[in-house]
């Protein structure tokens, strides 16, 4: 028996997306929420990948996300609007954000647009990698429950905010810097956890903000660089929330119960070469960028100099071609949830 089980990608985006629709999710979200887990999978970010799907019915069921949301954008300038996610789930908020960026960006040579009360936004990759699709540069924050430590501070007091940046190319896959925060992800210190390995020095703490190695106490990830990612995670809480209105980490700290009700607010910048002196000439300086990059003398120990994303993309071709591994606690989930909903199972390479 293998360890992990083989889909092909697009068994498994339709597989993914009959789930959420029986769910509660119309068609189109459906399969909107269910590209981006399957990008996510294809490219290797398991954290974010397929076995999301248990965890969004869940919030659907509970009523955390909306499954039928009423998405309405308003705007006070052409090159900026905003957003009102009516608690949709993240993929479908961003999704309908990032193509509204695009739109707005061919027209104003950049354009940014904030979205406001959404529910876990995902792999936020994927949006700027569509707006990279468009041959415009794509950025994205997103800020949400404080759940990372600040410097300085006891507990839990930012959020553990990713950036994202996408650089279309011509010659090679686009530049994509997809990252937190934090110096771990709280899935790894799971992982820590179930397997009694020791965490790395600076990167986790206790409830209290005691720095700790061991997995048994970790609760909080720490910030990246200390006090830069701190810093970091409360500007994306000034960019995303405060700047539509919908500050989560004062409420979060003020003692109302409601401030703790989940949600996650998000910013995404398109930013059209076009205006700032031709795309071709662009993404051409874009090609020779990377190359030169990828020409400088390796490291002692290192085979090949890489650029942010370039190996995800190699690992989205491979999985593309040979399907997506599955580990068996995520296939038995999915199993249990296809046989609750009454969905088939996709077929196994």
């Amino acid at each position: 028996m293998p360890d992990k089980t083989l889909v092909a990608p697009a068994d498994l985006r339709t597989f993914a997306a009959a789930l959420l629709e029986k769910g509660g999710l119309g068609a189109e979200h459906a399969a909107t929420t269910a590209d981006v887990f399957v990008w996510a999978a294809q490219r290797g970010v398991e954290s974010h990948g397929i076995a999301r799907v248990p965890a969004y019915l869940d919030l659907l069921a509970q009523g955390v996300a909306n499954a039928t949301p009423e998405l309405r954008f308003s705007s006070g300038a052409p090159g900026a609007a905003v957003l009102d996610a009516d608690r949709a789930p993240g993929p479908v908020a961003l999704t309908a954000a990032a193509r509204e960026a695009v739109t707005r960006a061919r027209a104003n040579g950049i354009a940014s647009v904030g979205v406001r009360e959404t529910v876990h936004t995902g792999a936020i990759g994927y949006y700027v990698s569509k707006i990279a699709e468009a041959g415009l540069v794509g950025i994205g924050f997103v800020a949400g429950m404080p759940n990372m430590g600040y410097t300085g501070a006891k507990g839990p007091a930012v959020a553990t905010s990713p950036l994202a940046i996408a650089v279309p190319a011509r010659e090679h896959a686009p530049l994509l810097l997809d990252m937190a925060t934090a110096t771990i992800a709280l899935g790894r210190i799971r992982q820590a956890k179930a397997s009694g390995t020791a965490l790395p020095e600076g990167a986790a703490a206790t409830a209290d903000g005691t720095p700790t190695t061991d997995p048994e106490q970790a609760v909080l990830p720490l910030p990246l660089g200390g006090a830069k990612g701190a810093g970091m995670s409360l500007a994306f809480e000034m960019l995303t929330g405060v700047l539509v209105g919908a500050p989560i980490l004062a409420a979060f700290h003020s003692g109302d119960p409601a401030g703790r009700k989940h949600r996650q607010n998000a910013l995404l910048i398109a930013v059209d070469p076009a205006a700032f002196g031709g795309a071709d000439v662009f993404v051409a300086d874009v090609d020779t960028t990377l190359e030169t990059l990828k020409g400088l003398p390796a490291a002692d120990g290192t085979r090949e100099v890489h650029y942010p994303g370039e190996r995800s993309a190699a690992t989205a071709d491979e999985r593309g071609a040979h399907g997506i591994p599955i580990a068996p606690k995520v296939w038995a989930q999915l199993a249990d949830a296809a046989q609750e909903k009454g969905v088939a199972l996709p077929p196994v390479r």
